[in-house]
């Protein structure tokens, strides 16, 4: 059952009530499997371009750093494409207003999505961990740091489950928090919801994407992170036309209310 939006988002979402439920459904119906892997993206250059907010984005990336274990930030991911894309859209159909918000991108890797919200108008605060800073801050330089964005961009270190650094965690918190690809492994799970429970408040929306690869890591995200948040799937109507993919999937999360305390 389809509802009319949630938390900063206008656009028709749809609930999620189980974990294993999403997961059979993504599986079932979309069968990721049987579509092509990456084919939104050229991982073997060293540079993508992607027409996005009224320019030309050309992210740098590092294609042979992928031999390294656990490196998949240094090349742009059809997750992190999908969700550019959709805050371009959402925004143009106003069914989003990024410009004058703050946000933080979380696993920001080449800053595809990061630097897609500062052109959109919101002052972005881009995170990864530190061995990964030195090509995003090139890309934020190559793409953002113009007269002309109506936003912002900055860099910064964070190690999920660490405490970010206290400029994060400022009032009011963050009016957005972003994430491409960075629910990949059931380890990180609970380091990844100790991040989005420290940056998240009542007004708060979460937008991430995600790679369909593995339904256990994604059912396990979901269900941990159902303890404290609302959940719901954005369906691939409500993302931009050109850009959708059955191996990718978009949520959106809001943090529960909180419930009273009845002491006497």
């Amino acid at each position: 059952m389809m509802g009319s939006g949630m938390g900063a988002y206008g656009g028709a979402v749809r609930p999620v009530e189980s974990a294993a439920g999403e997961t059979m459904l993504l599986w079932g119906l979309g069968q990721p499997e049987a579509h092509r892997n990456n084919a939104l993206v050229r991982q073997a250059a060293h540079a993508f371009e992607l027409d996005a907010c009224g320019r030309r984005l050309s992210l740098l990336q590092s294609p042979s750093s992928m031999s390294t274990p656990g490196v998949t930030g240094a090349v742009v991911w059809d997750s992190g494409v999908v969700l550019a894309k959709f805050l371009e859209h959402a925004v143009d159909s106003q069914r989003l207003l990024l410009r004058g918000a703050r946000a933080v991108d979380l696993g920001s890797g080449c800053g595809l999505v990061g630097c897609a919200a500062a052109l959109l108008g919101a002052h972005v605060v881009l995170t990864d961990l530190p061995d990964r800073l030195k090509l995003l801050r090139k890309n934020v330089t190559l793409n953002v740091d113009d007269p002309h964005v109506p936003g912002s961009a900055r860099v910064t270190e964070l190690v999920w489950g660490d405490d970010p650094h206290h400029e994060l965690l400022k009032e009011p918190l963050p009016d957005f928090v972003l994430g491409s690809d960075v629910i990949y492994n059931e380890e990180a799970v609970d380091d990844l919801l100790a991040t989005l429970n420290q940056l998240s408040g009542k007004h708060t929306t979460i937008l991430l994407a995600g790679e369909l690869r593995n339904d256990a890591v994604l059912e396990c995200f979901l269900e941990a992170a159902m303890e404290d948040f609302l959940i719901a799937c954005i369906e691939q109507d409500q993302w931009h036309p050109e850009f959708r993919s059955n191996r990718v999937a978009l949520f959106i999360l809001v943090k529960k209310p909180e419930k009273p305390n009845y002491t006497t």
